[in-house]
């Protein structure tokens, strides 16, 4: 698989130039220090406050419509998003950076990444930075419906049907059931 001429790194922190390797405490399955990367296709997963919890769901080629129905009725959008309504006020007021990376020194991440994560066991130096200050409009662009509710825990389900469905943070999430 060719890896794409630029990928992103999207960080709440401003004037990063190189980024180093590390481990995630969080992620154990990871075993080495890597830096992270997604490509422009699903770079929109990550348009959301750093630890903010949220589903998206898509479709996929072999979906069936009464997924679709069931999980997004009537929607067009690429893809949906989920957010719990004690994120919105930080979805509001969070200012992202888009690092732009060169992907020579990328490869897929495989099983330990969503759709569209690369990896690289090396230090990277961004090539560019983008300011997102309106994380709302940037989804909106991308096509992708946002979606606020209570809890996600009522989604859980979603990963038992045909759609594509990707989970962040959700140990974040109000009662996720562990």
């Amino acid at each position: 698989m060719q890896s794409p001429e630029e990928l992103f790194h999207f960080s709440e922190q401003s004037g990063l130039d190189v980024f180093e390797p590390r481990l995630i405490p969080a992620r154990p399955e990871v075993t080495e220090p890597l830096v992270w990367a997604v490509d422009a296709e699903h770079a929109f997963t990550y348009c959301f406050p750093r630890d903010c919890p949220r589903i998206v769901i898509w479709r996929l080629p072999t979906s069936t419509d009464a997924d679709w129905q069931r999980w997004l009725g009537a929607s067009t959008a690429r893809a949906v998003a989920y957010v719990e309504y004690a994120w919105l006020e930080r979805m509001r007021t969070t200012r992202l950076f888009r690092y732009r990376f060169p992907s020579d020194s990328f490869e897929p991440a495989g099983a330990l990444g969503g759709p569209g994560n690369y990896s690289s066991r090396s230090a990277v130096t961004a090539s560019g930075v983008d300011e997102l200050d309106d994380l709302f409009e940037v989804l909106r662009v991308a096509g992708v419906e946002l979606r606020v509710l209570d809890r996600l825990a009522p989604l859980r389900g979603a990963w038992d049907s045909t759609l594509h469905v990707s989970g962040f943070r959700l140990r974040n999430a109000q009662d996720w059931p562990g």
